[in-house]
């Protein structure tokens, strides 16, 4: 099974600056409807590579939730609400 993994200091800017908690995050990964893609921004460029996508949480707040796959789990980097451009750029692509 794949583990979801929030460091300390991501769970406190999820939190404190995003408003976003982890069930949330969790919810988004079970409503996804499209592919993850990559971000390929240079100074957002990780190896894993940067990936993220946009979905719904139950209560229908669209978030982007930025990760990196590794070694079998997924390490969050951000969660935060999206503006209609990043859903634009994203339903774009992600059935790609």
């Amino acid at each position: 099974m794949i583990s979801i993994v929030i460091s300390p200091d991501i769970a406190e800017k999820l939190e404190n600056k995003h408003n976003v908690c982890r069930r949330e995050i969790e919810q988004c990964f079970e409503n996804r409807y499209g592919n993850f893609l990559e971000d390929t921004r240079e100074e957002h460029k990780t190896d894993p590579a940067t990936q993220w996508f946009v979905s719904p949480t139950n209560c229908d707040r669209k978030l982007k939730v930025v990760f990196v796959f590794n070694n079998g789990n997924i390490y969050i980097k951000s969660a935060y609400e999206v503006n209609e451009k990043t859903i634009e750029l994203y339903e774009r692509h992600c059935f790609k």
